[in-house]
């Protein structure tokens, strides 16, 4: 046997109360000798005996009342199969119920998704709880969310709680899994204790499971009985598994083009399947792909028109399917009225220096057509002083020797406000004073700390190339169409050598080498490249071939995105920042579902940001300033990770648990069966409640009739007296 609250036995020690009130009452009373008494000695010796037996016999049960009480109160356990405590004891146990709500979940199959049919799976274990057994309900996701936590069992309210309860937009942590569903065991006040863990049993997430989370289930194992119970689902299922802009300027009446990859998840061949481009809702474009193989990925070109400035909510979706909460993907952009780039020239400019190359790169067109997409404007840096910075969303500064505190105070304004920086190399460089210049207070202005020009060709006069590996950057996805001996041919013959910062990302580097050639960090809300290079044909030849171009233009729609632009992912947070202080305290959100989220403004990094830690839908959020204030929407995606809804066969399943305590319940009879072998924890504390009750209420009737005799006997007294006095 075994005590749930042992310390409690401490009250045991509350039986010397009615012991020590007894022998205090022997000695409450005062002699007097009178001369009749001696009449009455023999009698009164007769009538103390029995009052001693009665006094006794109330004192066992006063006794007994407070070791029954105090026994209950410990919460005795045992689980000793048969006997005569295990016959008097309740079948009782701590129940945790952790039901999968990953998004896989909702699944559909037969009119049915996989959540429903595992509600009924939990109705099915809930019919063997007996009421007021200790109970928690979790729902596993990427957060699992504790719904019912320590309940007294009342099946006709944990019912109505489960019936709310739907699947989320996450994905399953399952290596988190184990460990909190122990920490929730080890809150209950149950001598056994049992683990339900309801789940559709991905392939991808059960099947290779990490060491640490194997040895965490088999922990768990130990310290609870603990069943799988399955919920097995096809295998089909097609999602889009990214939306990226490819190229295009973000800008009215301008074509962009967006890539729409299309993941078939399942086992078997999918043909003719259509992908809708919208903007705002409304269909511009749409494909079809022919036919997808199995367990891969095909893509396709969708082109959206920008007809209208302002943000605008991009989408690639399919037809419904088994699995419709993948089936589509959103992106957002802010189009401009114009995007304006400003030239800062270090040499003495015109259409022959660095600058006629940036703007040549900057006005080529793919297609041929007169319309220019930037508004470009050339300055020589002496000129620097006298521009407005405002009016510009990118500016470029090639081969500039030096600028002064002041601008370099403006320049790192500029791009805290959102707006973008583009740094080139150059004979005229001097590399101190930039250093210098770039050397302010948090962030500095510069990525990277320049050391010395070196050179990178060979004896021959033949450059270096680029890595042919491209990385997976924005400013990056255009070259990916260009062939490999291309990119092999851009070659360059002198570079800076620098050491980046540790806030900073290396984007394009030489083959063979980890020597930069264009580097990147952020500011504020803003970003700046600087490339070790510079922008003409002096030390590479990259001005001369599409690299540049490409490039170039891709790194300018880049900038002049806005961080809200970025897709974010279900789970992650959504942050809407100002340079300045807004007139609001609180900047609001509303979800997808209609819901509205008032969140502070803070300041953080010399900036004022409002943070939604927690984006928990898929869908388009809208960001405010305020109540008033037009909203900003920001697209949020589901993790097309879990879109893989293959399930496990039985026989699989039972092999990943082999070795453990955990049981794997095939049917609703097999878990029936083994919470019946299992379940041998008996509680005693109602029986001994009981008992002490009983107690108490016979202490209380035999002290009430002992009372109620000396008043019978003493009855007749004062009608005796009467008559000798009649």
């Amino acid at each position: 046997m075994t005590f749930l609250n042992p310390w409690l036995l401490f009250g045991a020690l509350g039986v010397s109360l009615p012991v020590i009130a007894h022998l205090l009452n022997r000695y409450d009373y005062k002699l007097t000798d009178w001369a009749a008494m001696r009449f009455l000695n023999r009698t009164v010796r007769v009538v103390s005996r029995q009052l001693r037996l009665r006094d006794i016999l109330l004192l066992v049960l006063r006794c007994l009342a407070v070791v029954f009480l105090v026994l209950a109160a410990a919460r005795p356990t045992t689980k000793e199969a048969g006997g005569v405590l295990s016959a008097l004891g309740e079948r009782r146990a701590g129940v945790v119920i952790a039901l999968d709500a990953s998004f896989s979940m909702m699944h559909t199959e037969g009119g049915t998704t996989r959540f429903e049919r595992a509600v009924r799976k939990v109705e099915t274990i809930t019919e063997g709880i007996p009421p007021g057994s200790p109970v928690h309900l979790v729902l596993l996701g990427a957060e699992h969310r504790v719904v019912v936590r320590n309940m007294l069992f009342d099946p006709e309210r944990f019912g109505e709680i489960l019936n709310e309860q739907r699947p989320s937009h996450e994905p399953l942590d399952l290596d988190s899994v184990p460990r909190r569903l122990k920490a929730l065991a080890d809150e209950m006040d149950a001598v056994q204790k049992e683990v339900y863990i309801i789940s559709d049993m991905q392939e991808r997430d059960w099947k290779n499971q990490s060491p640490p989370s194997r040895e965490a289930f088999t922990v768990l194992g130990k310290s609870a009985s603990v069943y799988m119970v399955p919920v097995l689902g096809g295998h089909e299922n097609v999602a889009i598994a990214s939306l990226k802009l490819m190229s295009g300027v973000l800008r009215k009446g301008t074509i962009a083009r967006y890539r729409a990859t299309v993941r078939n998840c399942g086992t078997n061949p999918v043909t003719n399947v259509r992908v809708k481009g919208l903007v705002d809702g409304i269909s511009v474009d749409a494909k079809t792909i022919p036919s997808i193989a199995p367990r891969t990925s095909e893509t396709v070109s969708l082109f959206v028109p920008f007809r209208n400035p302002g943000p605008v909510r991009i989408s690639a979706s399919l037809e419904a399917d088994a699995l419709e909460i993948d089936n589509s993907r959103r992106a957002m952009a802010v189009v401009r009225e114009r995007v304006s780039v400003l030239c800062v020239e270090g040499d003495s400019g015109g259409s022959e220096g660095t600058s006629g190359f940036i703007t040549s790169a900057l006005r080529a067109r793919g297609t041929g057509g007169s319309e220019e997409d930037f508004s470009v404007r050339s300055v020589p840096w002496v000129a620097l002083p006298a521009e407005d910075l405002d009016d510009f969303d990118v500016v470029i500064v090639a081969d500039v020797p030096d600028i002064t505190p002041d601008q370099a105070a403006r320049f790192e304004k500029f791009v805290r406000q959102g707006n973008g920086l583009i740094w080139f190399a150059g004979d005229n460089v001097k590399a101190a004073s930039w250093n210098e210049r770039s050397r302010r207070e948090g962030i500095p202005l510069l990525p990277a700390v320049i050391e010395r020009a070196i050179r990178t060709s060979d004896a021959m006069g033949v450059g270096r190339p680029l890595d042919p590996t491209i990385p997976n950057h924005s400013v990056c996805r255009p070259l990916l169409s260009l062939p490999e001996d291309l990119l092999s041919e851009t070659r360059f013959l002198r570079l800076l050598q620098v050491t980046p910062s540790a806030s900073s990302l290396t984007v394009l580097s030489l083959a063979g080498s980890a020597t930069p050639v264009l580097i990147e960090h952020s500011m504020g809300r803003g970003h700046v490249f600087m490339f070790t290079t510079s922008a003409g044909p002096e030390w590479n030849n990259m001005a001369l071939t599409p690299v540049f171009p490409m490039l170039l233009q891709q790194m300018v729609t880049y900038l002049t995105a806005r961080e809200f632009e970025m897709p974010r992912r279900v789970g992650d947070s959504l942050s809407l920042s100002f340079v300045d202080e807004p007139d609001a305290g609180d900047a609001v959100f509303d979800t997808p579902s209609g819901e509205t989220v008032v969140v502070p403004v803070r300041e953080y990094r010399s900036q004022y940001v409002a943070m939604l830690e927690h984006a928990g839908e898929a869908g388009f959020y809208r960001a405010r300033v305020s109540v008033q204030a037009p909203g900003i929407p920001v697209a949020v995606n589901v993790d097309t990770g879990e879109s893989d809804v293959s399930s496990l066969s039985m026989s699989e399943l039972v092999k990943v648990f082999e070795g453990t305590d955990i049981a794997v319940a095939r049917s609703d009879m097999e878990l029936a069966d083994a919470i019946e072998r299992t379940r041998t924890g008996r509680s005693l504390w109602r029986v001994l409640m009981v008992a002490g009750l009983l107690m108490l209420v016979a202490e209380g009737l035999f002290a009430d009739r002992l009372l109620r005799k000396p008043s019978r006997a003493e009855g007749p007294g004062p009608s005796s007296a009467t008559a000798e006095k009649a």
